[in-house]
């Protein structure tokens, strides 16, 4: 299986809350945490992207709301937030990816794929 490289950062070493960034470029993020700012973010993570789970590494991605980003790290500038992130936090390889999702999907999961009106039996117009 492929694996992924992530810098997790948890600001309270007793809670399963974690905030994560995708991890492009294992070497230069190594050489960033160890101080070689020469090194742009862009060639580091994946994205911009903030995750976070309640659950520990077994949980599921959500994007953790702007109140929670201001709560944990003082703004909700995601460049700023990045930086913390591999500042104060460990690069990890899992071989598994988390399940992705957001805070608006249902209960059923992120993974939902749409079927449409037409494939339920109904005629539309």
């Amino acid at each position: 299986m492929k694996s992924f490289h992530k810098a997790v950062y948890k600001p309270d070493s007793m809670s399963t809350d974690e905030y994560i960034v995708i991890v492009g470029d294992v070497a230069a993020a190594e050489k960033w945490k160890g101080g070689d700012r020469s090194i742009p973010l862009v060639n580091v993570v994946d994205s911009f992207d903030v995750f976070h789970t309640g659950q520990g590494s077994q949980g599921l991605l959500a994007r953790p709301s702007k109140q929670d980003l201001d709560t944990i790290f003082g703004t909700t500038n995601e460049d700023a937030i990045v930086e913390q992130i591999l500042t104060k936090g460990t690069i990890k390889t899992s071989e598994m990816p988390h399940g992705w999702t957001s805070r608006n999907d249902q209960k059923s999961g992120g993974y939902q794929v749409s079927t449409g009106a037409a494939s339920l039996g109904h005629g539309g117009r």
